[in-house]
Formats: C-alpha cells, sequence, structure tokens
C-alpha cells in the first residue's frame, strides 16, 4: 500500500509555513503532497494563510479580510517571503496540493479557479465543513474532497458518516485521537485515512500501526520505511 507523505504548509519545522519556499523545498525534499490553507483577502484574491489574521506568521498585524493583496505584498512572511496567491503555489511545485477553506467566500473563489483551470487531477479540497465540501463537490464534478476531523469520536461511525454525507474520498485526523477501529470502518466505506501532525518517530510508528494511507509532516522526510529526519 502506498504511504503518503504530505509536507503541512510546505515544510513548516523549517522554512516560513505557507510560502512559496517552504512548498518548493517540501517538493524537492520528495513529498507527495502539499497541504496548505487559503483565505480572501479584502478584493477577493485567494491567498495562501492559515490564520484569519496576519499577526503570527507575518510582520504585519490585523485581519486578512481586512487588507488587499497589494497591502499582503507588502508583509514579510518569513525570510523575507511575501504571501503567495494560490495561483502563484501552482505554478511553482508540480505535486498535488490539498487545499484546505473554512468559509464559503474562499470555497467560492477556488471552484472558480479549479473550474477556469481545469485542475481536478492537481487539487484536492480540504475543510472541516461537510457541508461547504458538498457545495464544492457538487459545483466541481470529479473534484477530490477530505474532510477534517479534529475530534473523531469513541464510535468509528462518527468519522465514517459525516465523510460519507459529504460525498468525500478522504479524511484527515489528528493521529492522536484514531482508533485502528475507525481506521477499519473508514477503509470499508472506501475512505482514505491520513493523520496529521507526525513529526516524531513515535507518530510515524503509530500512523503506519494505525495502517493510514499517509501523514501530514512539518519537517522534510517522514519515510514509509520508518526513518524520520527533521
Amino acid at each position: 500500500m502506498t504511504f503518503l507523505t504530505i509536507g503541512h504548509r510546505g515544510v513548516m519545522g523549517v522554512e516560513p509555513e505557507n510560502t512559496l519556499r517552504s512548498f518548493i523545498r517540501a517538493e524537492r525534499c520528495g513529498m507527495d503532497v502539499i497541504a496548505l490553507d487559503v483565505r480572501l483577502s479584502k478584493d477577493g484574491a485567494l491567498v495562501v494563510l492559515h490564520d484569519a489574521e496576519v499577526d503570527r506568521t507575518t510582520d504585519g498585524a490585523g485581519a486578512v479580510a481586512d487588507l488587499t493583496l497589494a497591502e499582503l505584498r507588502e508583509l514579510d512572511a518569513g525570510r523575507g517571503e511575501r504571501v503567495p496567491v494560490l495561483e502563484e503555489v501552482l505554478d511553482a511545485v508540480r505535486i498535488p496540493l490539498q487545499v484546505s477553506v473554512r468559509d464559503q467566500a474562499a470555497a467560492g473563489a477556488l471552484v472558480e479557479l479549479l473550474l477556469r483551470g481545469d485542475l481536478t487531477d492537481r487539487v484536492e479540497v480540504a475543510s472541516e465543513d461537510a457541508e461547504l465540501l458538498a457545495e464544492v463537490a457538487r459545483r466541481v464534478p470529479g473534484v477530490r474532497t477530505a474532510l477534517r476531523v479534529e475530534r473523531p469520536g469513541a464510535d468509528p461511525g462518527e468519522l465514517v458518516a459525516p465523510a460519507r454525507a459529504a460525498g468525500a474520498s478522504a479524511v484527515a485526523v489528528d493521529v492522536r485521537r484514531l482508533s485502528l477501529e475507525a481506521v477499519e470502518a473508514a477503509h470499508a466505506a472506501g475512505l482514505r485515512v491520513t493523520g496529521w501532525a507526525v513529526n516524531s518517530l513515535d507518530l510515524l510508528r503509530l500512523a503506519r500501526s494505525l495502517q493510514l494511507d499517509g501523514a501530514a509532516t512539518d519537517f522534510p522526510e517522514v519515510r514509509s520505511t520508518g526513518r524520520f529526519t527533521a
């Protein structure tokens, strides 16, 4: 079984998160997929940022939604990197992207980009919002979607039911909150299961023992052979 290594916001353990520098390094390090986050700027640009505010990851302050793309471009996102737009990431790397969205506005902009660029073979859409994922799948035929689950619950069905209702093909879960029973139930329902954030040998061993399909990591190398290099 292929075990996917997913670069979490690039390789944020060693590079500024959600920057072109981080994404390019993730690809060069052999990551199979890059997981990133998008939000809308004040003027409707689909920018790559995790937080609703820029305070933690840049030298600026304020809400992303209150700043124009030009204003966001003036900020230092770490080591001189600028806040990228999603189109720039698609141009900078060739490996698949898992793009996380949190609200309808950002999802709508992402849908337009997917349809305009015929990108369903390169982009998987992820969200904690099952209804949002179902809407994306309705509007973009053939798109792959992943439901992010913070707390799956004790009953394996609590992981499977919302993902199936959303039409998702995968679930992404905090690896420390997963059970083998939940993973087996998801696999039986035809769902892939990945875990985050696998940043130690112990967590990598846990991911493998749970028979996960992949793991998201902050560091350059997590391999299915069990080798971990930070």
